[in-house]
């Protein structure tokens, strides 16, 4: 079963313009566009706050014949094609405050990685347990056993664990590098110089974020697509399991053995 939906436009915008000339103060203006024609709406301006540490994404400079999400539409001016995986959705203006637009875009990122650990989670297990490998339950059922304590206890660890990591990436966001020294291993520091992506030995072990602009947008653009890509197969699966009470890999092994009748619409029809 598929589901289709339109693509995120929450990181489709550039911080590059309005942190990059932070030691100028300089005062720039944002102007918001209709759907398509790219008609002028208002103008809002703002002016670019200090900071010790760059909020800018480490990107090449935007490409003028970049791909956007329809072929000749006009995009917003704050959606330059700098940031990774910017094709210039942004048909409601969300992306037109700066302080907006910043949020929404760390917000997409870590939605993205959820959305792919949560993928993983769902499909993985599943089609082990198919092929015998594993005996796991489905991930839809998965909340209603028994573990190793009670449920309640279950969440207030999770409540803690999640805050805590949750309430550093907040910090970040607030202060940029306030948290890059680890906590317990005060020689550990992050090496990233950009807000949501903090390198260093826990999260770049390989050091891939440390190549040339062009090189790290091109993998911050796949990182964007997977995520956008897992996001609608986990609301798949979803939809999947209250329709057909079944799990992902099972809906697909029935389509593949009766493709003409084992589809999507055959959920809606009546039996």
């Amino acid at each position: 079963m598929t589901s289709v939906y339109a693509s995120s436009a929450m990181a489709a915008a550039s911080f590059s313009s309005p942190y990059s000339s932070q030691k100028t103060g300089a005062v720039f203006g944002t102007t918001k566009v209709s759907f398509l024609g790219g008609k002028k709406l208002k103008v809002t301006k703002f002016k670019a706050p200090v900071s010790a540490r760059s909020l800018s994404v480490c990107a090449a400079a935007a490409d003028p014949g970049r791909p956007l999400w329809f072929p000749g539409s006009t995009p917003p001016p704050w959606l330059d094609g700098s940031l990774p995986g910017d094709y210039g959705f942004d048909p409601l203006g969300l992306g037109s405050d700066p302080e907006t637009l910043r949020w929404n875009q760390q917000s997409e990122i870590v939605h993205c990685r959820w959305a792919m650990l949560g993928a993983a989670g769902i499909f993985i297990p599943e089609l082990l347990t198919k092929i015998g490998i594993l005996n796991t339950p489905s991930w839809y059922t998965a909340g209603e056993l028994e573990y190793f304590t009670d449920t309640t206890t279950l969440f207030i660890i999770e409540l803690i664990l999640i805050g805590w990591a949750e309430g550093r990436r907040w910090a970040d966001i607030i202060k940029p590098g306030c948290v890059n020294t680890d906590p317990i291993f005060p020689n550990n520091k992050l090496t990233g110089t950009d807000v949501g992506y903090p390198g260093g030995l826990w999260f770049d072990p390989l050091g891939w974020g440390s190549g040339s602009p062009e090189k790290v947008k091109e993998l911050r653009t796949k990182e964007i697509k997977n995520g956008r890509l897992a996001m609608l197969a986990v609301m798949g699966a979803w939809f999947q399991h209250i329709y057909t009470g079944t799990g992902p890999i099972d809906n697909l092994l029935a389509h593949l053995a009766d493709p003409g009748h084992a589809t999507v619409f055959a959920a809606f029809s009546p039996k």
